[in-house]
């Protein structure tokens, strides 16, 4: 997935660590394998090169990703979208190097070609297939899916107290040892706004943002990278769907942005520029967490 993860527990006595490490090997190993579009063998390649109309086999977590992909498309407006492979690609943020920027033509025929709404999935029967030729890219919740994956892995160990992470995405489940909640700061770059600090007890944070990559997401809506979310964390009961909602709301215009968080009960940080500074916007019901 290009990045690290940490695992922190506080593990029962029977807990054999080269068991649960090969565990965790093999949900990294079962991701991928499903869901890179970096890797040419993986599921989402095969079905990105096979021809529009034809029903595709996947696994029930791949099919668990998708539905939910496709439920924050509809709820977002289309600022979430599980099938802009070929813009992404396009802009250069795929697995194949581009020489130079592209044209306003070029990324008005990626848009053309692609969108969630090209999709077609049967959930029960755990099947896909593309009406057009739309490419999937699932980079914006696979990773939030993964942490999701490990801290169920944990938890099948017997491992009840666990803070789980892959790239800045965050699960927290019970305690630590000494009694605290498992605390996680919201990245806050460059000290721009106070600390906030979520004590994560059975719950998740995901950040989305350009603080590290550079101006890396994409508004499916114009085909242009978002220039105004610096950071937007939000807090969910799993961290795929953190991960979603939170790409989602930093493609989002913040008064947009504000309107939607608002409007489903999210609860989100946000960092956005506007007229030359970072302003801060807390959703209610982050406020109410904060004064609980």
């Amino acid at each position: 997935m290009g990045t690290r993860w940490h695992i922190r527990y506080a593990a029962p006595d029977d807990v054999v660590a080269e068991r649960l490490y090969e565990a965790i090997e093999r949900v990294f190993a079962s991701v991928i394998s499903d869901m890179s579009h970096w890797a040419v063998n993986s599921r989402l390649s095969a079905i990105n090169r096979s021809a529009p109309g034809e029903w595709h086999s996947i696994s029930d977590d791949f099919a668990e990703v998708l539905a939910t992909s496709l439920e924050v498309a509809a709820a977002s407006g289309g600022a979430f979208d599980p099938a802009i492979g070929a813009l992404v690609e396009r802009c250069g943020y795929g697995p194949v190097a581009v020489d130079r920027l592209p044209t306003i033509d070029e990324i008005a025929a990626a848009r053309a070609s692609g969108g969630w709404r090209q999709l077609e999935l049967d959930r029960a029967g755990c099947r896909v297939r593309r009406h057009g030729e739309a490419r999937l890219d699932l980079s914006g919740i696979a990773k939030g899916h993964a942490v999701d994956r490990l801290s169920k892995i944990l938890t099948e160990h017997g491992i009840s107290h666990q803070l789980v992470e892959i790239g800045g995405e965050f699960v927290g489940r019970g305690l630590r040892p000494d009694g605290d909640p498992w605390w996680v700061e919201l990245e806050t770059p460059g000290g721009c706004a106070a600390p906030i600090r979520v004590a994560l007890h059975q719950c998740a944070v995901a950040t989305s943002g350009d603080y590290v990559r550079g101006r890396h997401t994409i508004d499916p809506r114009t085909g242009y990278p978002v220039a105004h979310a610096l950071a937007v964390s939000v807090i969910h009961d799993t961290a795929m769907a953190a991960d979603a909602w939170a790409t989602a709301l930093s493609v989002l215009a913040p008064a947009e942005m504000m309107a939607m968080a608002t409007k489903r009960g999210l609860a989100v940080r946000a960092l956005t520029r506007r007229e030359g500074r970072v302003v801060e916007w807390l959703s209610p019901a982050l406020r109410a967490m904060i004064d609980d």
